[in-house]
Order: structure tokens, then C-alpha cells, then sequence
């Protein structure tokens, strides 16, 4: 589990307006409860974006220290909890890429250090190699291209999810999304055919 740093009571949500409100029919949460519940699919999620296990580590704890500032002991589950954790996660994985582009080219960087697949080997999964060719790809979209299809393909999240947590009205969503797939089905199409005539050579 991630190190939550002792912090204060009083948070600062001006960039994710507020925090969710509670819901008084259900019982009272704990925050270690909380993060055991998100943070593997934050942490994922941020991997994902940054492409750096590091930084995505410091993302997801950075999200968690939002929250512990705002909490409170009666704290309640409620269902945009799952939204504005996920959001506040995207705006710090955006931040983190644009600091990084001031040092070097992004798609360097992405060429460079992209390891979701060590990462997947190492908790055991098995990658095909469509799937291995899919995900190196992707990075060749533009990067809200990736995030829109990151949330879809790998986190499952519906077009209101996405909204919620990019900002994006649904219609944009849908919009970005559907041309981010063709983009890609042309990239993987190019692809393959680059491989069959190198195997023809």
C-alpha cells in the first residue's frame, strides 16, 4: 500500500471543484478502506497514461493525500467517489506529461520507456503479441487520443465516466473516441502489412 504522508484537515479542491458529497444512508468509510479499494486501479490507470510505474506511484499518492485533506471521520461512500478519484488522478498524470515535455520530445519518451508489458509480466499476465503491437501503437495517437482510449479499452469506463473524469462533454467523448479507433485499426493495419513484407524479404 502506498504511504499516505500526514497532512492537514483542510483540502485544497479548487482544481476538482469539490470533493463528492456523502450519502447519509450508508455507513461510515475508512480512508485506509477507500485506498485498498482504488488504488491498483489508479495506479493502473496512471501507469497507463505516464508510462512510468515511478511517477504513476507518486500520481496515485498525491490523489489519495486530496483526499485525506478533506476527510472527515463520519466520511460516507457515495457513487461519484469512484469519478472524482479517477479525475483528480488524469489531471495529475496531464501535469506530470506536460512537465515532461518541457524536458525532452514526448514521443521519445515514449519510444524510450514504455513498460506496461514488464509490468504485466511481472504480476503474471500474458500478452499476445497483436495485444504487445496494440499497446506500442497507441502511443503514436495524440495523447488525449490515448487517455479516451486507455478509459474505454483497458479501464471499461462509460462515455459519462469518461466525461467525468476528462471534462469532455459525452458527445466529444464519443466524437474523439471514434476517430481515435480509426487511427488506430489504420495504424495496426499499416502494421501488419509492414511485417508481411519484411517476412517476404
Amino acid at each position: 500500500m502506498l504511504q499516505i504522508a500526514a497532512v492537514g484537515k483542510h483540502a485544497d479542491m479548487s482544481e476538482t471543484n469539490s470533493k463528492p458529497e456523502e450519502d447519509a444512508n450508508d455507513q461510515p468509510a475508512t480512508f485506509e478502506g477507500v485506498v485498498a479499494e482504488f488504488e491498483t486501479r489508479l495506479l493502473r490507470y496512471a501507469t497507463r497514461i505516464v508510462n512510468d510505474i515511478n511517477a504513476a506511484q507518486d500520481i496515485v499518492q498525491t490523489t489519495f493525500i486530496k483526499l485525506f485533506r478533506g476527510w472527515k471521520a463520519d466520511s460516507r461512500p457515495a457513487p461519484q467517489l469512484s469519478a472524482w478519484l479517477y479525475r483528480v488522478t488524469h489531471n495529475a498524470a496531464v501535469d506530470y506529461l506536460r512537465k515532461e515535455t518541457r524536458r525532452r520530445s514526448l514521443l521519445q519518451r515514449h519510444a524510450d520507456e514504455w513498460d506496461c508489458m514488464s509490468q504485466a509480466s511481472r504480476t503474471g499476465e500474458r500478452i499476445s503479441e497483436p495485444a504487445e503491437r496494440a499497446a506500442r501503437l497507441l502511443r503514436c495517437l495524440p495523447l488525449r487520443d490515448q487517455q479516451l482510449v486507455i478509459l474505454k479499452v483497458y479501464e471499461e469506463k462509460s462515455y459519462r465516466e469518461m466525461s467525468e473524469i476528462t471534462g469532455l462533454s459525452e458527445t466529444n467523448v464519443g466524437y474523439i473516441l471514434h476517430f481515435a479507433m480509426k487511427k488506430l485499426a489504420s495504424l495496426l493495419k499499416a502494421s501488419a502489412e509492414q511485417e508481411r513484407t519484411n517476412k517476404d524479404q
